[in-house]
């Protein structure tokens, strides 16, 4: 198995380096990632939709997550992160297709793990949510939930304790399925509350003004 070598920065954000991903989870230390929040416009409202993450998974496995992310490698462009939405949910896009809506940092930091990363984010707004064709990869990802923005935004201030879910799953034949289900807070990967925040925010400024254009 190949070690993944990463680009570690400083509080800065300034480089100093390259790391292994096992060093920069167990001592925090800040690195690229890329992550594309692909949402639909239904019935005209927003939806995003959610990955859940594969039980194979070796951390926050069966989490509902941002609907592609990874990490960029040492010797990749953040262009070279649009492998994610191709490897982890077959969808095929290209950068002209994305929406660069910031650079925004996020932590997560638990007993085990220390993931400090610089995320390069990005917005896919899909044309036509009865046309698109997840195809899973199965170590990664087992499903996508699709839920309204605005009650997503609602659940993580904890206003609300629940929100509905839509979406299709991997049963056990490894077949898609349709599954409607309420999701609580703690489905959800611990994201940092300003990372959601500042990504909510951003959202719905790139989504309103995508319809008014």
């Amino acid at each position: 198995m190949n070690t993944e070598i990463l680009k570690i920065f400083d509080v800065n954000g300034k480089y100093i380096g390259t790391s292994t991903r096992e060093e920069v989870h167990s001592k925090g230390l800040w690195h690229e990632t890329f992550h594309c929040w692909l949402v639909s416009v239904v019935d005209h409202k927003y939806f995003i939709h959610f990955q859940l993450r594969s039980n194979q998974k070796k951390d926050y496995p069966n989490m509902l997550d941002i609907s592609a992310a990874g990490h960029l490698n040492a010797d990749e462009s953040v262009p070279d992160g649009i492998r994610e939405v191709h490897e982890e949910l077959g969808v095929n896009v290209s950068m002209e297709d994305l929406i660069f809506i910031g650079n925004i940092r996020d932590e997560i930091i638990q007993d085990d793990i220390i993931d400090r990363e610089l995320g390069h984010v990005f917005l896919y707004i899909i044309p036509d949510v009865s046309e698109i064709k997840y195809n899973f990869q199965i170590e990664e990802v087992s499903g996508i939930m699709m839920i309204e923005l605005e009650s997503f935004e609602r659940l993580w201030l904890e206003e609300i304790d629940s929100v509905q879910a839509k979406g299709i799953v991997l049963n056990e034949k490894l077949e898609n399925i349709e599954v409607d289900r309420f999701v609580r807070k703690d489905d959800f990967l611990p994201h940092d509350n300003t990372y959601i925040s500042k990504v909510l925010k951003e959202l719905k400024f790139f989504l309103n003004r995508s319809l008014i254009n």
